[in-house]
C-alpha cells in the first residue's frame, strides 16, 4: 500500500512542476502549394504589396512582400529582415473554413472569425530564385516561361498569444512566378526585311514590341560586294562591337512603328522600355558570331544577316537564339 501511495505522490508532484517553458506549437503547411492573391507582374505600375498565402481549411499561412525588393525574377538569393511592416509574416487560424477572400478581398467576409493569430516580429525571409526554361527545339534554342522563388525563414519569431517561440528553420514552399517567353517575331515576316541606319554602324528588326539590333557594326560586314557562295562575312558578337541587344517594352505605353527613331543617339522616353537584354556567347557553347550573305540583283545588294549561337542575358537570367537566328535582308544600293 505504501508503493502505491508513493507513487500516486510523485505523479501529483509531476504533474504540478512548471518551469516556466512555453508550449512548442507547430505549423504544418508542408503539402500545400503557396499562390499570390494577384498574378505577379514585375514590371506593373501597381505599387500595391505582393501577398503570397497557404490555406487549409481552417488555417491561413501568409507572407506579405514589398512591391520592389520583395520578389525578384533573376536567379540569385535575395535576404530580407522580418519586420512586421513591408516584411509580413502571418499565421491564423479560423472558426471555420477559411478562403481566398478572406486573405485578398477589399472588404473580408465577417465570418469565418480568426481565433488566434501568430506575428512573426523578427528573423529573416531568404527567397532562392531560379529560372524555368522552355524545352530546347531542334535550332537548340529556348526561351523563359517562369521563375521558382524557394521560400524559407531563418529564427524567426512568432508572437503567440502564449508568448514568443523562435524557430531557426521554416521552410515555407516553392513559389512560383510565370512570363511571357520572349518572341522575336518580326513585324515583316512576308518580306524577311531587316534596317540599316544612314551611318552603317546599326542594323536592326522589330515588332510593335520589341526591338533587336547590332550596334557598332563591323564597317567591312555590309558592303556592297558579293559574297562567294558559301563564304558569309563573318565577326565576332562581342561587348562593344558588333553588340547584340534586344529589348521589348511595357505594354501600354505605345507601340514600335517605322516612325521610331531606330538610329537617334537618344531613345525616346515612350514607348517605356521594359527590359533589355545583351548578345553573348554562352561559356559552355560555341562562339557566338553575326554573318551575312551578300548577293548582286542589277546594281542592288541583297544581304542576309543571320546571328549564330547568341544567348541573351539580363543579369543573372538567359535564354538562347539558337544555332541559327535570322535577323533579316537588308537592301543596299
Amino acid at each position: 500500500m505504501k508503493k502505491y501511495a508513493s507513487l500516486l505522490l510523485l505523479a501529483i508532484f509531476l504533474n504540478g512542476c512548471d518551469d516556466g517553458d512555453l508550449t512548442v506549437d507547430q505549423i504544418n503547411f508542408d503539402s500545400v502549394q503557396p499562390t499570390s492573391c494577384v498574378p505577379f507582374v514585375e514590371n506593373s505600375l501597381s505599387t500595391d504589396p505582393t501577398i503570397i498565402y497557404k490555406l487549409k481549411p481552417q488555417e491561413a499561412f501568409i507572407l506579405q512582400l514589398p512591391k520592389t525588393n520583395g520578389l525578384v525574377n533573376d536567379p540569385g538569393i535575395k535576404i530580407y529582415d522580418i519586420d512586421n511592416s513591408q516584411y509580413r509574416v502571418l499565421y491564423r487560424s479560423y472558426n471555420g473554413t477559411v478562403a481566398k477572400d478572406n486573405i485578398c478581398g477589399t472588404i473580408p467576409p465577417s465570418t469565418p472569425n480568426v481565433t488566434e493569430e501568430w506575428t512573426g516580429t523578427a528573423g529573416k525571409i531568404t527567397i532562392a530564385t531560379s529560372q524555368v526554361p522552355t524545352e530546347t527545339d531542334a535550332n537548340d534554342s529556348f526561351r523563359i516561361k517562369a521563375y521558382n522563388h524557394v521560400i524559407t525563414f531563418e529564427n524567426i519569431t512568432f508572437l503567440k498569444p502564449a508568448g514568443p517561440q523562435v524557430q531557426a528553420l521554416f521552410e515555407y514552399g516553392t513559389f512560383q512566378t510565370s512570363v511571357t517567353p520572349a518572341d522575336l517575331t518580326f513585324q515583316n515576316t512576308d518580306t524577311g526585311e531587316a534596317f540599316i541606319c544612314p551611318d552603317k554602324t546599326k542594323i536592326y528588326n522589330y515588332s510593335p514590341s520589341m526591338i533587336v539590333t547590332v550596334e557598332n557594326l563591323s564597317a567591312d560586314l555590309i558592303i556592297n560586294q558579293a559574297t562567294a557562295p558559301g563564304q558569309p562575312r563573318t565577326a565576332d558578337i562581342g561587348a562593344t562591337t558588333n553588340k547584340v541587344v534586344y529589348r521589348n517594352f511595357q505594354s501600354g505605353t505605345g507601340s514600335i512603328t517605322d516612325a521610331y527613331p531606330f538610329c537617334a543617339a537618344q531613345a525616346p522616353a515612350l514607348p517605356a522600355v521594359n527590359e533589355t537584354w545583351i548578345g553573348t556567347t554562352d561559356p559552355t557553347d560555341t562562339k557566338a558570331t553575326i554573318e551575312v550573305t551578300t548577293e548582286e540583283v542589277a546594281g542592288t545588294f541583297l544581304h542576309t544577316v543571320v546571328l549564330k549561337n547568341v544567348l541573351l542575358t539580363k543579369g543573372n537570367s538567359s535564354f538562347r537564339l539558337g544555332n541559327i537566328f535570322t535577323l533579316g535582308k537588308i537592301t543596299t544600293k
